[in-house]
C-alpha cells in the first residue's frame, strides 16, 4: 500500500503565456507553476502574512481572555504560547516552492487523490467560508458604526448592501490573485499598523498593568480557562494550512528556512502584539462589545480612521481566505476557473455573514466557531507538518498534479489510509475534548469543561501518521 516517494526532476523552462503581475487576473489555479514563472524572495511573505493579522479579530480574542477570567500575565502567556503554532504555518509553506503547487494539491501526498477531496471539502473549503463570514461580520459592524458617525441610520436593506460591497472589494483582490496580494499587502500592513499603533497609545494610557479579575480563578477552573484561551488563540494559525498557496511562486531554490521564517514571523509578530492589546483593553473596558468599548477611549476625530481600519483588516484577511477557498473548490473537483470559484465562495460567505449579524450574537459566534474549528484544523495541520518532515520537503509537482489511477498518489482506491486514519482519529479525539457554548465533548465535561482539543488533536493525528508511515522516512 505504501508508495515510493518520487524525487523531483528538472524541468525545461518554457516562456509563460501570460506573465503574472499585479493588476492582471491570475491565470493559474491549482496547476503547477512552471519554473519560468517563479519569482520573488521569501522576505515578501512577511507582509503577505502580517497584513491579515493586524486584525480587529485579534483584539476581540485578546479581550475575550479577560472575559473568561484570566489576569493580564496569564493572558500574555496564553497569547505567546498559542501563537507559537505559526511555526507550523511556516513549516508547511516550504512545500510551495518545492512543488510549485498550492497546499490543496500538496495534501494529495498525505490523503490520496480522492481522499484529499474530502479533506479539502471540510478542512479547506468549509473552514474558509466560515472564516469569510466571521471577518466580514466584524467589518460590517464597523461600517454600520461609521455610517452612524456620519448621521446615517441604516435599515436592513442598506446593511445588506454594505455587506455586499465589502465582500465585492475583497473578492476583487482575490480574483486578481497572487501578484496583486503581494503588491497590496505591504501598504496594507503599514496603514493598519499605523492606525492600530495610535489605538494602542490610547489603550495603554488607560490599561491596568496590575489587573486581576474580581474573582481570581484557581485549580480546575484556572486550568479550564487557560486551556480554552490557548485553543482560542491557536485557532488563528491552525486555520492557515494553506500557506503553500502564497509561497508556490517563489523559485524552487528558495531557502526553506527563509520561507518558513518569514511566513511564521509575519503571522506571529502582529498576532501577539494586537491580541495582547485587546487584553490590555479588557483590563479597564467591557469587551463584551469590543468595537463600542474601544471607540469610547478614542477622540472623535480618530474614530472614523479606526472603523475604516477594521474594514480594511477584514478585507486583507478575507482576500487571502477567498483566494485559497477558490483553490479548494478546484481541488475538490469543481471544473471552473479560479475566479468563478472565488465568486461562488464569496456568495456563500455573504449568506453566512448575514446570519452572523442578523440572527446570531456576533461574539458568541466568533468564540464558538474558532474553538470548534480547532478540532478539524489542528489534526490537518499536524498531518501536513509531519509529512513535510518525513519527506524532507521533497514533493514532485508533476506527480502531485497526476490524478489518474496510475499516479503515485492514488494509493488504494484513491485514498491514503494512513493519512485518512490520522485525520479521523485526531479529529474524533479532539471532538471528545472540546468545550464551547454550542457543544462540549464528554471527555471535556468529565474534566470540568477543560478543553484539551488542541493538544489531543495535534498529537493524536501526528502520532497515528508517524506510526502508520514509518517506512516512508527514507527518501
Amino acid at each position: 500500500m505504501e508508495s515510493t516517494i518520487p524525487d523531483p526532476h528538472a524541468e525545461t523552462p518554457t516562456p509563460p503565456a501570460t506573465p503574472e503581475r499585479a493588476g492582471r487576473v491570475e491565470a493559474h489555479g491549482i496547476d503547477r507553476i512552471p519554473e519560468s514563472e517563479r519569482h520573488g524572495r521569501p522576505r515578501e511573505l512577511f507582509a503577505v502574512w502580517a497584513a491579515p493579522n493586524v486584525s480587529y479579530l485579534s483584539l476581540v480574542v485578546g479581550g475575550t481572555l479577560t472575559l473568561i477570567g484570566l489576569d493580564l500575565w496569564q493572558a500574555l502567556a496564553v497569547i505567546v504560547a498559542g501563537n507559537l503554532l505559526w511555526a507550523l504555518v511556516g513549516l508547511v509553506a516550504v512545500s510551495g516552492p518545492a512543488s510549485g503547487t498550492p497546499s490543496e494539491v500538496v495534501m494529495r501526498a498525505m490523503f490520496g487523490t480522492r481522499g484529499n477531496r474530502v479533506n479539502i471539502a471540510v478542512t479547506g473549503w468549509f473552514v474558509s467560508v466560515c472564516y469569510l463570514a466571521l471577518s466580514w461580520a466584524a467589518a460590517s459592524l464597523a461600517a454600520f458604526a461609521l455610517a452612524d458617525e456620519a448621521g446615517l441610520h441604516l435599515g436592513t436593506a442598506a446593511e445588506v448592501v454594505v455587506i455586499t460591497a465589502i465582500a465585492a472589494a475583497t473578492l476583487a483582490i482575490s480574483i486578481y490573485g497572487h501578484a496583486t496580494i503581494v503588491r497590496l499587502y505591504l501598504p496594507f500592513t503599514l496603514v493598519l499598523s499605523a492606525v492600530f499603533t495610535v489605538l494602542g497609545g490610547y489603550v495603554l494610557g488607560r490599561a491596568d498593568w496590575g489587573y486581576r479579575p474580581e474573582q481570581p480563578l484557581h485549580g480546575a477552573a484556572l486550568v479550564a480557562a487557560l486551556a480554552g484561551g490557548l485553543t482560542l488563540v491557536a485557532s488563528a494559525p491552525l486555520s492557515y494550512n494553506n500557506s503553500a498557496d502564497f509561497a508556490r511562486y517563489l523559485p524552487p531554490g528558495s531557502r526553506p528556512a527563509a520561507v518558513a521564517g518569514w511566513t511564521a514571523l509575519g503571522g506571529f509578530v502582529p498576532s501577539v502584539l494586537f491580541t495582547f492589546l485587546g487584553t490590555l483593553a479588557g483590563t479597564t473596558l467591557d469587551m463584551t462589545d469590543p468595537q463600542t468599548a474601544l471607540t469610547t477611549v478614542l477622540p472623535s476625530w480618530f474614530k472614523p480612521a479606526f472603523l475604516l481600519a477594521i474594514v480594511l483588516s477584514a478585507v486583507a484577511n478575507n482576500a487571502m481566505t477567498a483566494y485559497s477557498s477558490g483553490l479548494a473548490l478546484q481541488a475538490v473537483g469543481l471544473r471552473v476557473r479560479r475566479s468563478r470559484s472565488v465568486a461562488l465562495d464569496g456568495t456563500l460567505g455573504v449568506a453566512l455573514t448575514l446570519y452572523a449579524l442578523l440572527v446570531s450574537n456576533f461574539l458568541d459566534t466568533v468564540n464558538s466557531m474558532l474553538e470548534l474549528m480547532v478540532a478539524l484544523t489542528g489534526p490537518t495541520m499536524a498531518v501536513y507538518a509531519t509529512d513535510v518532515l518525513l519527506r524532507r520537503n521533497r514533493y514532485d509537482g508533476h506527480a502531485l498534479t497526476d490524478e489518474s489511477r496510475d499516479g503515485p498518489f492514488w494509493y488504494t482506491g484513491g485514498v491514503h489510509r494512513a493519512g485518512a486514519a490520522a485525520l479521523v482519529v485526531g479529529a474524533a479525539a479532539a471532538a471528545l475534548c472540546v468545550t464551547t457554548p454550542l457543544y462540549t465533548g464528554p471527555v471535556a465535561h468529565a474534566l470540568g469543561d477543560t478543553d484539551l482539543s488542541l493538544p489531543v488533536g495535534l498529537l493524536g493525528a501526528a502520532g497515528v501518521y508517524l506510526l502508520t508511515t514509518r517506512r516512508r522516512t527514507a527518501v
